[in-house]
């Protein structure tokens, strides 16, 4: 009996990808299927990083496709691929940056750098290529919370290089202060800052660049939604209603300027006593999950208060890397999983398709 590829696209229908729900065929990931006397081959693409995923998804691939009748041997190539995809209208993606992804808050003191960092972390774990971006030029924290210290080098006069610790690269206004020296600028030099920070990195062909964003909703937030081409927004909060009021509003912030909501991570949820492992909600309880109900967004997950958390980001390695099999690493993992999915699954940016037009006067 000879298998057709009808049959086999039949049965990998029939295979759920455990990170979007969707199966394989479905979700358009089969590529070059071919089956020939009873020999099949083809490829899975995701379009997300996915190296701890990547067996898990073949082996169920395989074992759906040797079940059928007349199947004598499978090759299953799994595998993924992260494209470019689309910003704010009006704005053009930088060319060795596919995606960049705002981390943001309505208000300080929620988490927001240690949930970037580590987000950033996690997403290169997975296999991708990221880069995190210190926005918060008042205060910048990134430098102490990635382990560096050094200045970056400019090789050309008029650019810079960005630091690297922990497979990341790294650009922070930190880098070119003095830690104790307070930022005493004005709005429209923060902006202009930021700007140069953004453009004048020689960022190295990124998947993803995590924007740590200052907190709050002002000029400086405002502006840079406008101008830094962006594929979506994560929101930090806390599950206290003063927390969820200020996000809320940086929520609006980004719809208003069309950037998508990728999802709301709610951080320092419940406290665990080191002691007897009690846990409790110190700052309430369901809030992420409750305005993630209100606007219609995705409710990426929930971290624990705990001390670990600020020991290692306090150290400059973040829990992502102080313990990558750790259950708080896996939560992190997960929450970079979502949103590594959630922009897979925006529409494709077409401007490089597009060839650039010079005009030279003869």
């Amino acid at each position: 009996m000879s298998i057709t590829v009808e049959a086999v696209k039949a049965a990998l229908a029939q295979v759920i990808d455990p990170n979007t729900g969707k199966d394989l065929v479905t979700g358009r990931a089969v590529k070059n299927l071919k089956a020939e006397a009873g020999v099949v081959a083809f490829d899975v693409e995701l379009g997300y990083p996915a190296k701890s995923q990547i067996e898990l998804i073949r082996s169920a691939a395989q074992a759906a496709v040797q079940g059928l009748p007349g199947v004598t041997s499978v090759a299953a190539n799994v595998y993924f691929k992260i494209v470019a995809h689309s910003v704010q209208r009006g704005l053009k993606l930088k060319s060795n940056v596919k995606n960049i992804i705002a981390v943001a808050s309505g208000k300080g003191g929620v988490g927001k750098s240690t949930t970037a960092v580590n987000l950033a972390l996690a997403l290169a774990a997975e296999g991708a290529q990221v880069g995190i971006l210190d926005a918060d030029i008042y205060g910048p924290s990134q430098p102490m919370m990635m382990g560096i210290s050094a200045r970056p080098e400019t090789l050309d006069g008029k650019t810079m290089e960005p630091l690297e610790n922990h497979g990341l690269q790294v650009s922070s206004i930190g880098f070119m202060i003095d830690p104790d020296e307070p930022m005493v600028w004005r709005g429209p030099i923060v902006t202009q800052a930021l700007q140069q920070l953004l453009d004048q990195t020689n960022w190295r062909d990124l998947d993803y660049l995590i924007v740590d964003m200052p907190p709050g909703t002002g000029d400086v937030q405002l502006t840079l939604s406008q101008k830094v081409p962006v594929t979506g927004a994560v929101i930090v909060t806390t599950p206290q209603d003063i927390a969820l009021l200020d996000a809320r509003k940086g929520l609006k912030m980004f719809e208003k300027v069309g950037i998508p909501i990728l999802g709301i991570v709610e951080n320092m949820s419940t406290h665990i006593c080191s002691n007897c492992g009690h846990a409790e909600a110190i700052f309430g309880a369901g809030g992420g999950e409750k305005m993630c109900a209100d606007f219609g967004v995705d409710f990426l997950g929930a971290l624990p208060l705990t001390m670990a958390i600020r020991e290692q980001a306090d150290s400059g390695r973040p829990t992502v890397v102080a313990e990558p099999d750790g259950q708080i690493a896996e939560i992190y993992k997960n929450i970079a999983r979502k949103v590594a999915v959630k922009v897979a699954e925006k529409a494709k940016d077409m401007t490089s398709k597009f060839p650039s037009i010079v005009i030279q006067n003869d």
